[in-house]
């Protein structure tokens, strides 16, 4: 049985991500990566901060922004991969399970 991924801002319950769990989206190291269009970007912004990781290459953090401010750092996405990372490019990322700011459902 396929099953429906959702990821929620926590300030009002909106969905951020959803999909079913398949090759467009898929769990990784304990957090989740969805394709582009399963993801709703009206509250989401991409920053200009990046994360270098050594594995799988370099990534742009996203920030929620909400009524009462922006919370930094909720996602993530990888522009520039290193081999064998190739299915993770352009994928927004979140973290798994129950956050600052976002919850698994």
């Amino acid at each position: 049985m396929l099953r429906e991924i959702s990821i929620k801002a926590k300030h009002d319950n909106a969905t951020l991500a959803k999909g079913v769990e398949t090759q467009s989206v898929f769990r990784l190291e304990g957090n989740w990566y969805f394709d582009q269009a399963a993801v709703n970007m009206h509250n989401l912004r991409v920053t200009e901060r990046t994360y270098v990781c050594p594995h799988k290459g370099t990534c742009f953090w996203i920030d929620l922004v909400t009524d009462a401010g922006v919370v930094a750092d909720i996602g993530w996405v990888y522009t520039i991969v290193k081999p064998n990372y190739e299915h993770i490019k352009d994928k927004i990322a979140f973290y798994g399970g129950n956050r600052h700011a976002t919850a698994e459902a």
